[in-house]
């Protein structure tokens, strides 16, 4: 399995933007799927943004369209997240999750789809 390690997170104003970075190891990551999802204290985990193994299909919450943006770069082993706009309800602890794509543009929403983790970095909002 591929080991994944969340960055970027912080504290950040309302109307705010941050970068998440999720750094994997391996040299075969260009061969998994990758998702950003979010949990608040008290809340479900929930996917916020997927995306495929070629970076050419994406998903993303009805809740971040138009907000957020996720990118890859296979050759830096890394997926990132563009956070824009952001909002206190987006206050959460985000985690990126990987697993094996088994077409170049399959993308993979629910949680039980995704066999590596990451520990998660926090995302606060304030108002």
């Amino acid at each position: 399995q591929v080991q994944l390690v969340e960055s970027g997170g912080g504290l950040v104003q309302a109307g705010g933007s941050l970068r998440l970075s999720c750094a994997a190891s391996g040299r075969t990551f260009s061969t998994y799927a990758v998702g950003w999802f979010r949990q608040a204290p008290g809340k479900e985990r929930e996917l916020v943004a997927a995306i495929a193994r070629s970076g050419g299909i994406t998903n993303y919450a009805d809740s971040v369209k138009g907000r957020f943006t996720i990118s890859r770069d296979n050759a830096k082993n890394t997926v990132y997240l563009q956070m824009n706009s952001l909002k206190p309800e987006d206050t959460a602890v985000y985690l990126c999750a990987a697993r094996i794509g088994s077409f170049s543009d399959t993308i993979y929403t629910r949680i039980n789809a995704y066999a590596s983790w990451g520990q998660g970095t926090q995302v606060t909002v304030s108002s």
